[in-house]
């Protein structure tokens, strides 16, 4: 699934999941190394600990964040 973000510098998060657990994520745009290093921390996590940990998360003074916006995207996910 592709996630278009808003607010944030990545443009758009690319998310595979076997069940409800994290394959893979891939962030299009944005901080390349911190995004690389949460996509790593995340894959193999179950999504629903994932949305617990980055959800709320805020990038200086923005109202959300890269993480956040991951949250946000595996929330949707979850519903299908």
């Amino acid at each position: 699934m592709r996630y278009i973000t808003s607010g944030v510098c990545s443009s758009a998060i690319d998310i595979e999941l076997d069940g409800d657990i994290i394959k893979s994520v891939s962030f299009q745009g944005g901080c390349n190394g911190n995004l690389k290093g949460i996509s790593s921390l995340v894959a193999g996590m179950k999504a629903e600990d994932a949305i617990a940990k980055l959800k709320g998360i805020r990038c200086g003074f923005k109202s959300t964040s890269c993480p956040d916006q991951l949250a946000t995207a595996l929330e949707k996910l979850l519903e299908k």
